[in-house]
């Protein structure tokens, strides 16, 4: 795979640079643009991505897929500082589409002049872990040849509640609050209130968008309206392609109210609930000044702004 990924790259290159050397590569404004998707496993990510990849071409743009080892989601710091580069100067894959599951990166740090656009999709954190578990043990409908970790285990995840196991401890809960945090260690410290701000505050002042997985369309949408260099066509090809429901976990089984009040017990799940529920309420906020209903269908609202009063008059 890698040694295909490498070739696909200079086939690029080189139709980029058939005119000149990589450095005179000039790019328009609308083209100098990165959208980082840093994807929280198990949020409908594939689904999304797909899309993704289905209007490249027609809406020319590159999507790439950022493959960790170990699907590691914290890079190193030398791999930080070559991912950055890559972002900000790799001009033969502007505009681009970097996706993958790592956690927030700040590309100030880097002293960078243009920073990503940063849009992400996350989901209520006891449905999460529900599907993780099942995943890696019965896979799902997009790879099912493909073996998982913890193929074989028949075990429930109400069994494994009810039996402590660590698979489905309140720790696995810790997921989402890290990946928006970023690269620091005490993002990664489980139930760190610090953490939990610091995510907070990436997700209003660093992110353009955040979706959540149950109302993923709506998060089409208005990726649809408000960046159409990319997203123009999506929302018509979610409601009516084959991607809107592209992976679906296999044989998995809804927890009991029981297993779910028990890790509602924990501090760990009342930080990742605590927010998931702001990035709702800032969804449903910023879905609520975009659009409108109609005979219960959602429309996109038009320009509502102009200008006026402009001096000094031509003659």
């Amino acid at each position: 795979e890698r040694a295909i990924a490498r070739h696909e790259v200079r086939e690029i290159e080189q139709r980029h640079t058939v005119d000149g050397p990589r450095q005179d590569v000039t790019l328009d404004e609308e083209d100098d643009v990165v959208i980082i998707y840093n994807r929280v496993p198990k949020t409908a990510s594939t689904s999304f991505t797909n899309i993704a990849y289905d209007l490249c071409a027609k809406n020319k743009y590159h999507v790439l897929h950022i493959n960790t080892t170990k699907n590691n989601p914290v890079m190193s710091l030398q791999d930080q500082v070559r991912f950055v580069k890559n972002v900000t100067s790799w001009k033969e894959m502007k505009p681009g589409f970097y996706h993958g599951h790592i956690s927030y990166l700040d590309f100030a740090k880097f002293g960078v002049r243009k920073k990503p656009i940063y849009i992400n999709v996350i989901r209520d954190p006891i449905e999460r872990l529900v599907s993780y578990y099942y995943f890696l043990r019965f896979g799902d409908d997009y790879r099912p040849g493909l073996r998982r970790r913890k193929q074989g285990d028949k075990k429930t995840f109400d069994e494994c509640v009810a039996a402590g196991g660590s698979d489905c401890a309140p720790e696995k809960l810790w997921l989402q609050i890290p990946f928006f945090c970023g690269h620091s260690s005490e993002c990664w410290n489980v139930g760190s209130r610090w953490a939990l701000e610091q995510a907070k505050y990436n997700l209003i002042n660093e992110y353009f968008l955040v979706g959540v997985t149950e109302e993923l369309e709506d998060f089409i949408m208005l990726l649809e309206a408000a960046l159409p260099r990319f997203f123009r066509g999506a929302t018509e090809l979610y409601r009516t392609g084959k991607k809107s429901h592209l992976r679906k976990t296999t044989e998995k089984k809804l927890p009991t109210k029981e297993t779910i009040a028990k890790l509602q017990q924990s501090e760990i799940w009342k930080m990742e609930n605590e927010f998931y529920e702001f990035a709702l309420e800032q969804f449903q906020f910023v879905r609520a000044h975009a659009v409108r209903e109609k005979d219960g269908e959602l429309y996109i609202l038009a320009q509502n702004f102009f200008y006026e009063k402009i001096y000094p008059k031509s003659n």
